[in-house]
């Protein structure tokens, strides 16, 4: 990969605010700003315009090929394009071989009125002569639909001061986009950052009229936020609030989200957004697609859980009295915005019960995210929502949702609908599930994760896989970090019998997934008996 490329580049029509907004948002980065149209007129030492009536176009666009082709190999910082560069074919195809590599790409969408009056007030753009906001719309036509293809990330600055239009730019830039797909899944983004909720007009697309926004009472700022992007962006919007946690997860409040989506005639053409922690996300997706057998739906995680476990993936469900999740279906969002602004209401013991799932997946693959939170376990322990933002905990925390959500597109990708590869996911959740619903939902699930690690260790220790250190490594980690590492409800025979109901289980075969070290996890079917019963009196507090 090329260490000197521009960390993102701009496109958009004339008028956008590309040069302006770019050179604001690059200060904020602490980049260097490039406009190629600069670059372009010290090449050729003369104006654009002048260039134009002298010698064509097509001599122009040449020469803005060649000066965009060095900027994009030689440039390291905010580059700006031109608003017709990117319909010359060899400038296409060398920013589309940049977002291959990684590259940001950024189409940067003003309101069409403002946009048209702006490019024809500043005048000295050639492609404007004539009838300047004629010419726009024509070549609007032309190249919308382009930019839209080429871009990986949409800025939408509709009413925005330039200012804060940068702030908008330098926050989309600055997220990390983990893109899943594989075998039977839509490819979708999994986008983290602050500031990602407001890529959420782009997520649904056109087409869609009517949005079913499923919500929280607790998260009503940022169903606010949300409501209003909509609204703006031109969807019909209707809001449905559901109970918190897991008392949103039911048949009941499903029927009632349902009937709610009849009476306002919603088609497939629509779409959900779910908004809100895990429950919430697992039952808008549940909602979507079971509604006229599936349609669109964006998940808008708001907790450090919801983030890395249960918006990604596409597993979504509800619970039943004789468990948790044991209806539901596999079926994918279109886009997941995991916008760290939300974090900044999530209250501390929330926050902690997170970390739940992003020590699991260390323990099964990714063992750099064990190094962080044994480095970082202090200030994640005492995160406080009011200081996040802008400390340099925000960037560990970014770091390690990444890396969780990396751990589990590696295995969903594999593995849709879990026949083999993905249930290693389900490392600790064997347990976990019999304790929440032992505890009829009073313990969240997180918590419970890290019992079911601990009691998974003990019982890959008892069977020789692993040694007694890294039992004592899952202890150490997850009660540094403020979660529970020992459980003293429910009896044995309670636990095992809501073990038989496990998802995992195949008849009357127990199967759980164990470590066989940190880092490689296996399957286990039908272990001794007196084993389980030992690892259970293990995590006895």
């Amino acid at each position: 990969m090329n260490d000197h490329r521009p960390f993102a580049v701009i496109i958009g029509m004339p008028g956008a605010g590309k040069t302006r907004v770019g050179r604001e948002a690059a200060k904020m980065l602490g980049l260097d700003f490039a406009d190629s149209d600069y670059r372009i007129e010290r090449e050729i030492g003369m104006t654009i315009p002048e260039y134009f009536k002298e010698y064509g176009e097509p001599a122009f666009r040449e020469t803005e090929a060649d000066v965009i082709a060095n900027l994009l190999d030689s440039f390291d910082g905010l580059l700006a394009l031109g608003g017709g560069a990117p319909m010359t074919e060899s400038t296409r195809h060398k920013l589309a071989e940049y977002v291959e590599s990684g590259g940001r790409l950024v189409y940067l969408e003003a309101d069409k009125r403002e946009a048209m009056q702006r490019a024809a007030r500043a005048g000295g753009r050639p492609m404007l002569d004539g009838d300047a906001n004629e010419r726009w719309k024509s070549l609007y036509e032309q190249r919308d639909p382009v930019f839209r293809d080429i871009a990986n990330m949409h800025v939408h600055t509709h009413g925005s001061t330039p200012r804060n239009a940068a702030r908008k730019l330098s926050n989309m830039i600055n997220e990390r986009i983990i893109h899943i797909t594989g075998s039977g899944i839509e490819p979708y983004d999994v986008c983290i950052g602050e500031g990602a909720l407001n890529q959420l007009p782009e997520a649904l697309g056109e087409g869609v009229l009517r949005v079913a926004l499923i919500h929280t009472t607790p998260v009503q700022r940022h169903s606010d936020q949300a409501r209003a992007l909509l609204r703006q962006a031109g969807y019909e919007v209707y809001d449905i609030v559901i109970p918190d946690a897991e008392k949103g997860k039911t048949i009941e409040v499903a029927n009632g989200v349902w009937a709610r989506l009849g009476q306002e005639g919603f088609t497939r053409s629509d779409a959900i957004v779910g908004l809100g922690g895990g429950a919430a996300t697992d039952l808008a997706g549940f909602v979507a697609a079971t509604w006229m057998r599936g349609i669109r739906y964006v998940n808008c995680p708001t907790s450090l859980l919801a983030m890395v476990d249960a918006s990604t993936g596409g597993k979504t469900g509800i619970n039943t009295e004789e468990g948790k999740n044991l209806v539901g279906s596999f079926y994918t969002p279109a886009a997941v915005l995991a916008d760290l602004r939300t974090l900044k209401t999530l209250p501390q013991d929330i926050f902690i019960e997170g970390l739940g799932e992003v020590a699991k997946s260390g323990f099964i693959r990714d063992t750099k995210i064990l190094d962080i939170l044994q480095e970082h376990a202090e200030e994640l322990r005492d995160f406080n929502g009011d200081d996040f933002l802008g400390s340099p905990l925000e960037d560990v925390v970014a770091e390690l949702i990444e890396r969780t959500v990396r751990v589990k597109a590696y295995h969903v990708s594999s593995d849709l609908r879990e026949a083999g590869l993905r249930e290693f996911l389900n490392y600790g959740h064997t347990l976990a599930h019999a304790i929440e619903k032992l505890e009829h939902f009073r313990w969240r699930h997180g918590n419970a994760v890290a019992v079911g690690c601990v009691y998974a260790a003990e019982l890959s220790h008892i069977l020789g896989h692993i040694d007694l250190e890294t039992v004592d490594l899952h202890r150490s980690i997850f009660s540094s970090l403020g979660l529970p590492i020992s459980w003293d409800g429910g009896t044995w025979d309670e636990v095992l019998a809501l073990m038989h109901k496990d998802k995992k289980a195949r008849g009357n075969t127990l199967r759980f997934i164990i470590l066989d070290a940190v880092g490689k996890p296996m399957h286990l079917v039908d272990p001794p008996m007196d084993a389980l019963e030992e690892a259970f009196a293990r995590i006895r507090g």
